[in-house]
């Protein structure tokens, strides 16, 4: 926020020095109104508290931010489950709106006026005034109070598997912004060590026991880390946007993201998954689905029932100033239209609840099996990468930078081993990722944390 329009406020409308001279070769007295020492103090507040503003955005810009600070201020201000709440609330309208009865008429007529002869004026008039209240009968009412409130469980069971993919999403933005971080510390890593190894390498040359093209080549492989890390970066800027429009927010407001993704499990078995996501929200909510339109059935093969349309009036005769009670009833008869077409549509809809629900657990199902194949297939090269691929390629790698000083092996083997090491490197990265992602989407999926066999991490 710009302090600009206050400071302006607070400027002077004009000069308010007042000058008196009592004769033209007299000097000017300037008088300063005490007014002016105010207004300067506040100039001087203003001015602070504009400095300081952009030092307090920036420390909140800077701390750090842990996944269950994330998971918190997602649910807070999250829009998605703003806008479930509002579900809830019109489905709430609805019920009440569904218990209200029907309004009662009040009518007034005036019959034999304003004619001709007898007629005339209002000297043989008839005034009629009359109330009326329709009375519904076979219990409607009752109906579609039971569907609004099957609608208000719909809407709440909505809600929590909103809930459910918010975290989830929330999670799985979090892990990417870790891993990304993680990426560009062993880019960093790598291009230290090369950035080392130059010197050594102009050394030798000065020496005569290298060619001149070892040092650029070095630099290039050391230049093409860093083109690596700037991709990292951009995929880093993305991640952290992600995370942050998750949380309510445009930007982020957050520094980096602290957590480690060393810690693996073995997972228990899919068969325990699939039981698990019975529980889910999404499957739960069909059960006030099916509520609603089995209320919304009973409701259409109500309608034809006719209901009561009473009636109480009274009438004044004019010409012999007498009075009489009017008393009325009416009921609609159902010949042509028996609500058939609804009828039919209101069960159709209820035996397609089923089949909904069932294409739902399908699919909930096939996201659980993809997550689950990918935790076992990141588990499996995380075991073949923590137990052969990394050690042996740091081994080589040290081997060969000890040969290389000594002359035993060529400086392509040394960046073709360094290279291995950084590959190696960024695939275990990737596989905790995948791992860690595959966690947080079953988790989302059975609404409960995923037990895991903890194993010791790297």
């Amino acid at each position: 926020m710009s302090l600009a329009p206050w400071l302006r406020h607070l400027q002077e409308p004009g000069s308010e020095f007042l000058v008196r001279a009592a004769r033209p070769a007299r000097p000017l007295r300037l008088k300063v109104p005490a007014m002016s020492n105010f207004l300067i103090v506040v100039r001087i507040f203003c001015a602070l508290l504009a400095w300081s503003v952009p030092a307090v955005a920036a420390e909140g810009a800077s701390r750090p931010i842990s996944l269950p600070q994330a998971l918190q201020r997602a649910l807070a201000a999250n829009p998605r489950l703003t806008a479930a709440e509002r579900d809830i609330g019109i489905a709430a309208g609805l019920k009440v709106q569904a218990g209200a009865l029907p309004n009662p008429e009040l009518s007034f007529e005036l019959d034999n006026a304003l004619g001709s002869g007898p007629y005339k004026g209002l000297r043989s008039a008839e005034t009629n005034l009359q109330l009326s209240q329709l009375v519904e009968l076979g219990g409607k009412r009752e109906a579609r109070l039971a569907a609004g409130e099957a609608g208000i469980g719909t809407a709440v069971w909505q809600r929590r598997a909103t809930r459910l993919e918010v975290l989830s999403e929330t999670a799985i933005a979090f892990i990417t912004m870790v891993s990304a971080q993680r990426r560009i510390e062993i880019f960093d890593e790598q291009i230290s060590s090369l950035d080392q190894l130059i010197p050594l390498l102009q050394k030798r040359v000065q020496e005569g026991a290298s060619s001149p093209a070892e040092t650029l080549r070095a630099q290039v492989a050391a230049d093409l880390f860093r083109v690596d890390r700037e991709r990292a970066k951009t995929q880093l800027a993305t991640a952290r946007r992600d995370l942050a429009i998750l949380m309510g927010d445009s930007s982020p407001r957050f520094g980096e993201a602290v957590g480690r993704l060393a810690s693996i499990g073995q997972p228990s078995s899919f068969q325990s998954v699939l039981q698990a996501i019975e529980a889910n929200p999404q499957l739960m909510r069909w059960t006030a689905v099916t509520a609603q339109r089995n209320a919304e059935l009973i409701l259409a093969r109500l309608k034809p029932i006719p209901n009561v349309q009473v009636s109480a009036g009274w009438r004044h005769f004019q010409d012999t100033n007498d009075n009489a009670v009017r008393l009325g009833v009416s009921i609609p008869l159902p010949v042509f239209d028996q609500n058939t077409g609804n009828i039919i549509a209101a069960e159709e809809a209820l035996a397609k609840t089923g089949a909904e629900r069932a294409m739902n657990k399908l699919v909930l199902i096939s996201i659980a099996g993809r997550a689950y194949d990918a935790l076992k297939g990141a588990l499996a090269e995380l075991k073949l990468l923590r137990t052969s691929v990394i050690p042996n390629a740091r081994s080589a790698s040290e081997t060969i930078q000890s040969g290389y000083l000594q002359g035993r092996f060529t400086l392509l083997e040394l960046l073709d081993v360094r290279g291995s090491v950084l590959q190696a490197l960024l695939r275990e990265q990737e596989a905790l990722q995948n791992f860690h992602i595959a966690i947080a989407t079953i988790e989302g999926l059975v609404g409960n944390p995923f037990s895991l066999t903890r194993e010791s991490s790297r």
